[in-house]
């Protein structure tokens, strides 16, 4: 992974990079294999970069049994280029939730069940990180966010399974949502609410497409994160059925995206033929 990064930022440059990952991937060290992959704390490293790129991560961990790989991986994974705890459990969140649409588990209870996972990601970030102490203070903000958030949508405790939204919850609504779950009045900017948002528009919008799109790619904040993680968590729960041609027909480098999709799912399945 640490040479594939290495590799690939050379080339992004074009394509608006995200600065936490451009900077994260040139203090990599991909002929050092004990320590290839750490990269110092990094204060500024909350951002959602991590969180966008980790959901390969849980279809190929999908197995409960296989939670413990999917939680190294994705932290290891996000603390590349997102060296903070809001940023690197993104990572381990949309990887998560990844698995979870696999495993076809019920949407409303992916957050509760992805707090409880975080606890496991604490417990291996102390035997491994040899600083802790300058995470611990930063620790915390992760999962108070997304307690508060699943106690304002009514699904915080085991049972309960309807989400409360707004009776006006129309674009004007959701941006002034958004920017209250935010850190900085950004909706999306960060590791914790870049999920949160993708979440949200999944348990509002269903299988109906063009709803997840207007609350998940079409509002005032980073939309371009938000509506990334949406639509691949919507695309592993209900396919292309619903979904335009005209918005994948011509997708750039789809010939190459279409042969690492088969690639994934082998390795995922035990290389079983699709």
């Amino acid at each position: 992974m640490v040479k594939v990064y290495v590799e690939i930022v050379e080339k992004i440059y074009k394509r608006r990079p995200d600065p936490a990952t451009v900077e994260g991937c040139t203090q990599l060290k991909p002929d050092n294999y004990a320590l290839g992959w750490h990269t110092p704390f990094n204060m500024k490293g909350s951002g959602f970069g991590a969180a966008t790129k980790a959901m390969c991560i849980g279809m190929r961990y999908w197995q409960p049994e296989k939670l413990d790989n999917l939680v190294q991986v994705s932290i290891e994974c996000g603390r590349m280029t997102h060296n903070h705890p809001t940023g690197f459990l993104g990572s381990l969140c949309t990887a998560l939730f990844a698995s979870y649409a696999v495993q076809r588990k019920p949407v409303v209870e992916w957050g509760r069940e992805m707090l409880k996972v975080v606890g496991l990601a604490e417990t291996y970030c102390r035997k491994t990180i040899r600083h802790m102490s300058e995470y611990q203070e930063n620790w915390f903000y992760f999962g108070t966010k997304w307690q508060l958030y699943l106690e304002e949508r009514g699904i915080a405790q085991e049972g309960q399974n309807t989400p409360i939204f707004p009776i006006n919850y129309d674009a004007a609504k959701r941006d002034q949502v958004y920017k209250e779950w935010s850190s900085e009045g950004v909706g999306g900017r960060r590791g914790h609410d870049a999920p949160m948002i993708a979440y949200d528009a999944l348990l509002s919008a269903g299988s109906d497409w063009t709803e997840l799109c207007n609350h998940a790619m079409f509002h005032g904040g980073e939309c371009g994160a938000t509506g990334s993680i949406a639509g691949c968590l919507y695309g592993l729960l209900f396919g292309m059925t619903n979904i335009p041609k005209g918005l994948y027909q011509n997708l750039e480098f789809r010939e190459r995206l279409e042969e690492l999709a088969e690639e994934l799912y082998k390795a995922a399945n035990g290389s079983k033929t699709l």
